[in-house]
């Protein structure tokens, strides 16, 4: 009895230290973002791929790391975090999303080391030229395609006015510039009437409180002045609170928001607790329609039925591991698109690879991406099924 016990014991022992390496991932993914202070929604699609995927630490694939909520201050910090992903020697594919300043220079030191290792950013912080020269695939919210097809589900819902909300350091931004002025020109060929409305930067001396209540001021004055058929769009997420809760209230419409997601204004514009649904995205979705409704906004509000932010941290790390796998290629849009669409079940993606208006030349790296448009209460607007006149990829922006 004695040595078959020591002969069990033996066996048992001899399976616990074979089993992790048994069960280890083939290869790792190293994924960046955000903390949940700063971009939980990036962070919620990391988690989501741990658990998917297991931990690195546990003999899975994902291995997640976040920077510095003060980045801009310790970049030198953020850059060696994500280059540091290079030392392990199973690790095939890099993800930062966002790719705040200073992950251009950190995949160009993975690079150095690792030329191997794929490098993904997922909305660049960086000018497109300096993070396409280093990295093997940039995904962009589409600021050209969406400039035209916010204004064309406007139209469709029938806005007669189009109100843009911005600041003049915004508005000095080239994509954010851009995407104004193709908004004015579709408003023109689409027979809506176009509004520039200018209001605090919340990074000025009245802060984030005093834009807010600028916002929750004038708001019904606008919805007075241009009509209760006017399609409202801001560029700034501090403003976008304070506008859904008064044109609920007031009338008016809210096609999508800058970076479009159920989490983006309307939790505290309709004080809805997701505690509990916290990045389950249809579950999210179900209470914030219900809020909407419930505010008598049926039909005139919308966004991305997933957040963009989530998605692309788990899409571009998918599409990683399927190339890795031989599944799926670098260079193809459809392989890109199945990725993305594989973890937004109802919803649909699309997108362009960028083309730089000065100089002509498209980056088929840099793919500027866009989801359909949900609008609460009346569902998919099909905008990712809408052809884009091609006289809008080559509008410029003025730099006024």
């Amino acid at each position: 009895m004695k040595k078959a016990a020591l002969l069990l014991a033996a066996v048992m022992l001899a399976f616990c230290f074979c089993a992790p390496a048994m069960a280890d991932a083939p290869f790792h993914i190293g994924i960046v973002t955000g903390t949940v202070s700063q971009s939980e929604d990036d962070l919620r699609g990391a988690e989501l791929m741990l658990q998917k995927y297991g931990d690195v630490s546990n003999g899975g694939m994902i291995q997640h790391l976040t920077y510095p909520d003060n980045f801009m201050s310790e970049m030198e910090t953020t850059i060696s975090q994500i280059a540091g992903l290079a030392d392990d020697p199973k690790m095939k594919v890099i993800v930062v999303n966002q790719a705040i300043p200073g992950t251009a220079e950190a995949f160009r030191r993975v690079k150095e080391k690792r030329p191997d290792v794929l490098c993904f950013a997922g909305e660049p912080h960086e000018d497109p030229n300096v993070i396409a020269s280093v990295a093997d695939m940039s995904t962009h919210t589409d600021f050209v395609n969406r400039g035209y097809l916010i204004i064309h589900t406007a139209k469709q819902l029938g806005c007669k006015t189009f109100v843009h909300i911005s600041f003049p350091r915004h508005m000095s931004y080239e994509t954010l510039g851009r995407r104004a002025a193709i908004m004015e020109q579709a408003c023109k060929d689409l027979g809506i009437q176009f509004v520039f409305e200018t209001a605090p930067d919340p990074t000025s001396d009245v802060g984030t409180a005093g834009a807010q209540q600028f916002i929750l001021e004038k708001t019904p004055a606008w919805v007075s002045k241009y009509g209760k058929d006017t399609a409202f769009f801001c560029t700034n997420d501090a403003h976008t609170e304070p506008l859904l809760k008064q044109l609920a209230k007031y009338g008016g419409y809210f096609i999508e928001a800058d970076l479009p997601s159920p989490l983006m204004g309307y939790p505290g514009a309709f004080g809805i607790d997701l505690k509990d649904e916290a990045g389950d995205f249809p579950a999210i979705m179900k209470k914030v329609e219900q809020a909407v409704i419930d505010a008598g906004a049926k039909g005139r509000m919308g966004t991305w039925a997933y957040s963009y932010g989530y998605t692309n941290s788990a899409a571009l790390a998918e599409f990683g591991k399927r190339i890795v796998e031989g599944k799926a290629k670098l260079n193809s849009k459809k392989d890109l698109m199945d990725a993305f669409n594989s973890y937004t079940p109802g919803a649909t993606w699309n997108g362009a690879a960028y083309t730089d208006v000065g100089t002509g030349v498209t980056m088929r790296n840099y793919m500027m991406i866009y989801e359909d448009t949900y609008i609460f209460g009346k569902g998919y607007m099909n905008a990712t099924e809408v052809q884009v006149p091609e006289k809008y990829q080559t509008i410029k922006f003025s730099g006024n």
